[in-house]
């Protein structure tokens, strides 16, 4: 029987229905065994060529939106994923496939941890879009769960895999010196939180895209958060009926005395120039770094359509000789680094202790107390408690790594 790792998807919103069953797809045609140079992974290549990778089910609230979705993966692969909806499709997912290695979590911020703790419970991996979960009770239960039963529970911690993180993580940082400030800002269009998502008010700007940043300036440093500060604002959303935080700016202080403020909102105008605003700067005691992952000298404009940006990084379509195209970029490789870990304490019989480094940046930091690890693979959650100054500190009080 050939090694097969078998993945069922729950969610297919914005990244479910674009980045995981893009990326899934590839998979299923192609393998793993090609994505691995670009993850510095490519001492498997041989041993994880003949793997193959399974997407048995994809589920989703409305039965219409899994068949959509199924649908897309059979064009592209001639595989049709089992269809499943409702408000908890995962049950009916784990009964039917008591053999399933992943459950891949891309459902709405507060619905991640019901269907992780279903998968952990029944055997299976987790790969789940970040935020992990958003209190420090549902982190300490999924991290007992995953040790428990030696499981991976991988978060799409991406921006680790863009070239200029990676070349901060690897070469600028030290040039740089000792961290002293920064700021971390990613903003989104109102669009995301007026139409694409209906559940904003379960949630905020911060914890659905800060986790990206405090855990890239854990990848830089390997410092955990001692305290943080937080403020939000509700004034554009309101005007909507809609009572969430437009947007929340977060002071964090780091062990290691840096201190970076992150800023996130959900209500950038359609008509800016980028699908989001983002970037970074960070003082040393030598120097500086800045990094705008907005516009990266890329940049057009036409008669009736504006002036644009686009991340060619991000992902992009490489056009094969038979006329399909390949999905490439960093904002698959984290979910490759996740199921090469997963293939690993599958068919190597390693421990996730020995995964730590697996894609050359340490998941745990060797400072501080409590430092407990869910797993080893490179986009994981760390589990810290800092000393939190404020009612917002159940978003940052386990830094997701």
């Amino acid at each position: 029987m050939e090694p097969t790792i078998k993945i069922a998807l729950v969610g297919a919103g914005m990244f479910g229905g674009d980045v995981h069953l893009r990326a899934y797809a590839d998979l299923q045609r192609f393998g793993v065994a090609g994505q691995l140079a670009r993850v510095g992974l490519d001492k498997y290549a041989r041993e994880l060529s003949p793997v193959k990778f399974d997407l048995v089910a994809v589920a989703t609230r409305s039965q219409k939106s899994a068949e959509k979705s199924a649908a897309a993966f059979a064009e592209w692969t001639g595989h049709s994923p089992k269809c499943y909806s409702g408000e908890e499709p995962w049950h009916d997912i784990l009964r039917d496939f008591p053999d399933l290695d992943v459950l891949a979590v891309a459902t709405p911020d507060h619905l991640h941890t019901q269907p992780i703790l279903a998968a952990l419970a029944k055997g299976a991996h987790v790969l789940t879009e970040k935020p992990m979960c958003l209190t420090t009770q549902e982190a300490d239960q999924i991290i007992e769960a995953a040790r428990a039963k030696n499981r991976i529970v991988g978060v799409d911690m991406h921006k680790r895999y863009d070239p200029d993180h990676l070349r901060i993580r690897d070469d600028i940082q030290n040039r740089i010196g000792a961290p002293l400030y920064g700021t971390a800002y990613l903003e989104e269009p109102l669009e995301v939180s007026t139409s694409t998502f209906k559940w904003v008010e379960s949630s905020d700007p911060f914890s659905y895209v800060g986790p990206h940043w405090t855990d890239l300036i854990f990848s830089y440093y390997k410092s955990k958060p001692a305290s943080l500060t937080a403020v939000g604002q509700k004034k554009r959303l309101v005007r909507d009926g809609i009572n969430a935080y437009d947007a929340v700016q977060v002071r964090v202080d780091f062990e290691n005395g840096m201190s970076i403020n992150f800023h996130n909102n959900w209500i950038t105008p359609a008509d800016f120039e980028g699908p989001v605003n983002q970037g970074q700067e960070i003082v040393g005691a030598d120097g500086k770094v800045e990094s705008d992952q907005q516009y990266r000298g890329f940049r057009w404009w036409n008669a009736g359509g504006g002036t644009r940006t686009s991340n060619n990084h991000f992902t992009r379509d490489v056009l094969r000789a038979d006329g399909t195209r390949a999905y490439v970029g960093y904002g698959v490789d984290s979910l490759t680094v996740a199921l090469v870990a997963v293939s690993r304490v599958k068919f190597a019989g390693e421990s996730r202790d020995a995964l730590r480094t697996l894609s050359g940046s340490p998941a745990t930091s060797t400072t501080g107390p409590r430092v407990r690890s869910s797993y080893g693979t490179h986009p994981c959650v760390e589990g810290s408690r800092p000393t939190p100054r404020s009612r917002w500190s159940r978003w940052i009080t386990r830094s997701p790594t």
